[in-house]
């Protein structure tokens, strides 16, 4: 509320002898107060236009003495109080004012708000803000600041009535030092946090590894880090993208005095940032982006025109071939008429984190979440509550993927430098949906050596795409799947039989059981190759109907893949197999089997595969791969096969 209080004072000072009225018992104006009083309250009027505010409360005081109901006095008086920060003075004075004449000056309302707001008064502010709104004020700035007043006020007063669980607790010292440590930002698994730190004048980026319950000591980000400052970055979930901030390096390709930069984590370290092209970045303030955990969205906060207010939330999809799209605004439903800053976009892709100074709140940049809505709109701002919002200004909150723990940076009493990193436990309310995560390393099924290959997740309902990128030069991946969904998995490279998984997460997902796979790809062509072919490779995306070998339309993709294979190979020769698990007896599951696999056989024949190649036998229950005791390992050994001969 500093800015209301510099703009009130002005117009006490400026408006204040220009409404002097005919003369209303029982208090004196400009115009019918004694000289003496009238010079010291002139003296006054002088000395607060020059910014010596306290050298004029002196002569206001002096102008009271002289004549105890001079309302412009006693307005001034107040005004001055309220500046110097002395509130329950100024609330004295301003109510003085009111109740010498309630309508003599209606700013007089505002001004008593602003006073009763700092008191944290808030019921007060409220309804003294909607006095003065009535006035019907010819001052658009005055009437835009009295209605947030206002807003703040009614929300401060049932927030603090109804606080949320707030116990806030310092990361460590492996983080937290006498620098000013912020913007903290986590892996997807919750092993590495990047922040900023400002050494002296300079902000750089350091990276922390949590090991052995505790999160190590910090070291500098080599590669990224300049002479000059970084700030306000995002790694990626899998720690191998980098998105930040960076100003005024005009020699490099940017666009405007702060852009958005990436850089990729490589065997040999980070690569050199570059900035996003123009379609992104403009001539304008970009800054603060966030890449969504399926590496398809970017979010960031910007000054550029088309914007609701001063700063604006945008977002940037990537298309087909990589180019991202022209940025659009996310709106009224999110932007305001004041600034929108720090979004982070949580791994369950629905939940967005920011802040906002123009939302109903506790005063300045207050934290927000909103949640996506199934028609990709966004649903009402939700402020997280107090005392996670206060009276000064929030700031970044990332929160950890199981959606409990959140971090932020705060000044506060233990603090080892200004800022520190802090850690609490997020109210549920305020959490978003479920999510786990899939990490795994690709491997080649004969020498072990990792692979780069290709790794694509896809929601089998609607068949489309959730995440399509490459293994890094270690063969390792990491990819966050959110609850409600069911996927497929299929990892492929050239030269090699491909390997299909499936993750059911229609009912709910959880962080403490992620999935940990080593996928061995077999290779095709060589005597070795051919010894490690020889293994069977499940059809995990092949689905019937129960009881039944009628196949199920989500099969789609994972046949059109084996018949590309097959196409791509023309050598290549399978047997498709057919399992079951113990339910019902064994004649019964038998039959069954050879007909779910002879339905893959005929639908390879449809899709134009000789029928020579390939061949079909069903197994029953007789090849279980896990046990038949639990719903989990039944659903593992109903499955479909295909071994090369």
């Amino acid at each position: 509320m500093k800015r209301n209080l510099l703009l009130c004072f002005a117009l006490l000072v400026y408006a204040t002898a220009a409404i002097a009225q005919k003369p209303q018992p029982p208090y004196y104006t400009v115009e019918s107060a004694p000289n003496k009083a009238k010079n010291d309250y002139n003296d006054g009027v002088m000395e607060a236009r020059k910014g010596n505010t306290v050298i004029a409360l002196g002569y206001f005081e002096r102008a009271l003495k002289a004549c105890p109901t001079f309302i412009d006095a006693q307005l001034l008086w107040a005004g001055s109080q309220l500046k110097i920060k002395d509130y329950a003075r100024a609330e004295e004075g301003f109510e003085k004012v009111i109740a010498l004449d309630a309508n003599y000056q209606r700013a007089a309302f505002f001004t008593l708000a602003l006073a009763e707001w700092e008191q944290d008064k808030f019921g007060e502010a409220a309804l003294h803000a909607e006095i003065f709104l009535k006035s019907n004020s010819s001052d658009a700035e005055i009437v835009r600041e009295a209605k947030r007043l206002a807003a703040n006020a009614r929300f401060a007063a049932e927030a603090v009535k109804k606080p949320v669980p707030f116990d806030p607790r310092p990361v460590g010292n492996g983080i937290n030092s006498p620098a000013d440590e912020y913007l903290p930002s986590l892996t997807a698994d919750g092993s590495i946090m990047i922040f900023t730190r400002r050494d002296f004048i300079d902000e750089n980026f350091y990276q922390s590894e949590f090991k052995n319950g505790a999160w190590q000591t910090a070291e500098p980000l080599t590669g990224v880090n300049t002479p000059q400052n970084e700030g306000a970055q995002h790694i990626s979930p899998d720690g191998s993208w980098l998105v930040f901030t960076a100003c005024n390096r005009r020699d490099d390709g940017s666009q405007g005095s702060c852009d958005l930069y990436w850089s990729q984590l490589k065997n040999t370290g980070w690569t050199k940032p570059v900035p996003f092209s123009a379609a992104i970045n403009s001539s304008d303030w970009d800054a603060q982006p966030c890449i969504s955990a399926d590496g398809k969205t970017l979010f960031f906060s910007s000054m550029r025109p088309g914007g609701k207010g001063g700063r604006d939330l945008w977002m940037t999809t990537r298309q087909p071939g990589g180019k991202w799209s022209k940025p659009e605004n996310l709106g009224d439903g999110i932007n305001t008429d004041g600034d929108e800053q720090t979004p982070f976009l949580h791994p369950d892709g629905q939940t967005l984190y920011f802040t906002s100074n123009g939302l109903p709140g506790m005063g300045e940049n207050d934290l927000y979440l909103a949640r996506r809505q199934p028609d990709g709109s966004w649903g009402a701002p939700q402020n997280l509550g107090y005392p996670i919002n206060t009276k000064v200004n929030e700031g970044t909150l990332t929160v950890s993927l199981d959606g409990r723990t959140a971090y932020f940076a705060a000044n506060r009493s233990d603090s080892q430098g200004r800022i520190d990193i802090y850690q609490f436990e997020l109210p549920a309310n305020a959490r978003p949906q479920p999510v786990t995560y899939a990490r795994a390393k690709v491997k080649d099924a004969v020498t072990g050596n990792p692979l780069v290959a290709k790794v694509e997740f896809t929601d089998l309902k609607t068949g489309q795409s959730h995440v399509s990128a490459n293994t890094k030069s270690d063969g390792s991946f990491l990819v966050c799947l959110p609850a409600g969904k069911d996927y497929a998995l299929n990892v492929s490279k050239d030269k090699y039989l491909f390997y299909s998984e499936n993750f059911n997460l229609v009912e709910t997902a959880t962080f403490e059981k992620p999935f940990l796979l080593t996928i061995e790809l077999q290779p095709i062509g060589d005597e070795a190759a051919a010894v490690a072919s020889s293994k069977p490779i499940a059809l995990r995306n092949v689905f019937f109907e129960t009881g039944s070998a009628a196949l199920l339309a989500a099969s789609s993709a994972e046949l059109d893949r084996l018949a590309a294979l097959l196409t791509e190979v023309p050598t290549l020769k399978i047997q498709i197999n057919g399992h079951t698990d113990n339910v019902g007896d064994d004649a019964s599951n038998q039959r069954l089997s050879e007909a779910r696999a002879k339905a893959v056989y005929e639908c390879l024949i449809a899709k134009n595969i000789a029928a020579e190649r390939l061949k079909y036998k069903g197994f029953g229950e007789s090849q279980p791969v896990e046990t038949n005791d639990t719903a989990e390992g039944r659903g593992r050994n109903r499955r479909t096969e295909f071994v090369v001969w």
